[in-house]
Order: C-alpha cells, then structure tokens, then sequence
C-alpha cells in the first residue's frame, strides 16, 4: 500500500511541477537557512579554536592597563626588563616567560618597503608561542645578550619586500638601522585579533630598545606571555601572575591595578560559548521558515483536496478503504517536504561554503545537523499534511462524485 502511495504521490508532483515546487520552497529555505547558519557558526568556533592555540598552549598574557586611575593619572606604562626578570625568577609554573616589545615600523629593502609589526623578543618568546622555523636559524643566545643586529621574518612581509627572492642572509633597513635576516618563520594565519601573525619580524629585545625603540625610558616592554608547565591549571597560573604582579606594581591608593591578565583558555571558552549561543540563536530563527514552509504545505494539499474530490470520491466507489486514502494524501505530503528537505541541504551545503570562502573562516559543515534538518521536514510533512489526508479520507463517496 505505502509503495503504491508513495508512485501515486511522485506522478502528482510530475503533475504539477511548478506548484510542488513553490510548495516546496518554504522547506527549501528554512533547511537551508538553519544549515548555514550552524555551518558558518562552527566555521567561527573553529577559527576561534585555531587563532588562540596559535599563541601557544596553556598561555597567559599581561598587558599593561588601559585607562585612567580614578585621581586622573594615567594607568598605562610599559613593563621594564627588570620587572620581567623580577616575574621569571618567581613564577616558578611558567616554562616561558617572553616579554615582547611591539612597533609597527617601516621595513625597506631594496626599492620596495612595507609596514612590519616589529617585535623585540628574547629566548622563551619562541617556547611560549610554539613558533617553529621554515627555513634558516635560530637566533642565539650570545645574539640576543648582546642585541645583535639579526632577525626572523614572517611569509607576509617576505612576500611584501622579497616576493620569490629569498631572503636569508638578506639585509633589511628597520627604521633607522639594518638587520640582516637569518630565518623565515612557519605561516601562522591570521591572529585573535584578526590581525596577519606573518607580518613580522622578530629581534632581540636589546636590539629593538636601542635601534627602534629608539628611548631611553627603561618601560619599553608592551606586553608579557607566560606558558605554564604541562598540567598546571590556568586559574591557578592567573592567581599566583596576580600575586606577584601586585608585588612588583603594587596599586597606589584609590588606583586600580596597573597591569591586566588574560588567560587565553578563558578567552577562547567565552567567545565559543557566546558563538555557540548566537548559532543557536540564528538557528532557530531559520527555523520558523520551516514552520511557514509547513503551513504552505497544509494550504495547498487543502487545495488539491478540493480540486480531486471527484478522484477520491472514484476511488472510495469502488472499494478504497479510508485508510488507504489518508495514506496516499499524507504520502505525498512528505514527499513534498523530503524533496524541499534534500534541496534545501543540497542550496545549504554550496551556500555554506561559499560563505565560509568569503569570510576567511573554515568551512564546517556537520551531516548531522543536515540530517536532523532532513528528519524536520518529513516530520513537517506528517504534521501539516495529516488535516488535508484526514479531510480527503473522510469524504463522502457519494457526494464526491456529484461535485463539481
């Protein structure tokens, strides 16, 4: 009997193609609309996911604080190397401590130049970050004691100043002062901040406040990673940064502290929640077009009811049970639905990439979400097409077949 319903239902679609079809796309557009959605909101967990392991792992960042002191004076000063010192002789559940000093710069060579985030480092700044090298050598620890005039360079800005040339052994002008290039960094993508991590270069820390730095304020440091030990709680490295921050920059009164910490696991836990309740969000919104496209069904299948009551009233003439009536309407209702539902997945899928394509962000795409969505529309298809098959089956024969 199911078979039977389910070839009557597909030669009716056939039919009347046009009119399936526009029943069809309130389904079409709400499977569609809710694939999308969680497909570009896992895309975004998962950029989230990669931009903050690209710091490193189990990281902790202090920046210096951002405002004003409720007195009027001004929170913000950059961190000293004997503060950092001070740091590293007392965290002892940090396996790096990298103080980075930061400038975007002008970075020449040759007769081509480029804006370069110039970072001044020391030993654990490529522990911290996990930072591996493409090509070349690391800097010593003979260099970075005596600030030695050499460098890392990111892809970005070697594809900016060198283009295929490469640049080992290359000398650059930073600012006022020249370096000569003796590794190239591995690609890290774009950062937390949506900022391009490759266009850098990475050099000693003494070499940077004496040559592009450029003063002689000792607080030249913007800003310190720690990378705890493997295992070490996060919530615990933060308490105990806290406690001897507040010894090396105790807050004067009526101040707040002077310097903020960021734990990246915290970070990285609150952006995918907030992103995972904006997908929901989203998602449910969408879904209210499968709701409509539900209705559209209801509406129709009542119209092709009305218009083949002389067909139903035929078939209940000659011997067609009621229930074979309610399962051949109710068929073809699901029917509708499932072929908007594979439709609907089908547009989804190629939207879904092309948007994660668009906006830089990996493209996800979940087949259960896609087939629960599926699931949705043939359960559609049963809850709004069974008033129109219970109206078909309760006809009376004979008044049907005197209708006109």
């Amino acid at each position: 009997m199911f078979l039977n319903a389910f070839a009557l239902a597909l030669k009716q679609i056939r039919r009347n193609m046009l009119r399936a079809f526009l029943t069809m796309l309130g389904v079409i557009i709400g499977v569609g609309s809710v694939i999308v959605m969680i497909a570009i909101g896992n895309g975004v967990k998962a950029n989230i996911q990669k931009q903050i392991q690209s710091l490193g792992s189990n990281i902790i960042m202090v920046h210096t604080a951002r405002g004003f002191a409720s007195g009027g004076g001004a929170l913000k000063r950059n961190f000293s190397q004997n503060e950092v010192s001070i740091l590293k002789k007392n965290l002892g559940m940090a396996k790096a401590v990298a103080p980075v000093a930061s400038s975007e710069t002008l970075v020449r060579y040759g007769g081509k130049n480029a804006q370069v985030q110039v970072n001044g480092v020391d030993m654990d700044y490529l522990i911290a970050t996990q930072w591996k090298l493409q090509s070349g050598r690391e800097i010593t620890e003979r260099e970075y004691d005596s600030g030695a005039r050499v460098c890392l360079i990111g892809t970005s800005a070697i594809n900016e100043l060198f283009g295929n040339e490469n640049p080992l052994g290359a000398r650059v002008r930073v600012k006022d002062s020249v370096c000569e290039i003796i590794g190239v960094l591995e690609s890290k993508g774009q950062g937390g901040m949506g900022n391009d991590q490759d266009n850098v270069i990475l050099m000693p820390l003494k070499a940077f406040s004496k040559f592009v730095f450029g003063a002689t304020s000792m607080f030249f440091i913007s800003r310190i990673m720690i990378s705890l030990e493997d295992g070490v709680d996060s919530t615990q490295g933060v308490a105990k940064l806290r406690e001897i921050m507040l010894q090396i920059r105790p807050p004067q009164e009526g101040q707040r502290e002077r310097f903020e910490i960021w734990d990246t696991k915290e970070m990285a836990k609150t952006m995918e929640e907030t992103t995972k309740t904006m997908t929901l969000f989203l998602g449910s919104i969408a879904s209210v077009s499968l709701v409509v496209g539900g209705i559209g069904i209801m509406n129709i299948m009542l119209v092709s009811v009305t218009e083949r009551t002389r067909e139903i009233g035929t078939r209940l003439a000659i011997g067609a049970l009621e229930s074979e009536v309610l399962m051949q309407f109710l068929v073809e209702s699901v029917v509708i639905s499932m072929l908007g539902g594979l439709i609907g997945i089908f547009i989804g899928f190629f939207v879904a990439l092309f948007a994660s394509f668009k906006m830089l962000i990996p493209f996800v795409f979940d087949w259960w979400v896609a087939l629960g969505a599926f699931g949705v529309s043939a359960l559609i298809g049963v809850v709004f097409g069974y008033i129109p098959a219970k109206k078909a089956s309760m006809q009376d024969p004979i008044k049907a077949l005197r209708y006109e």
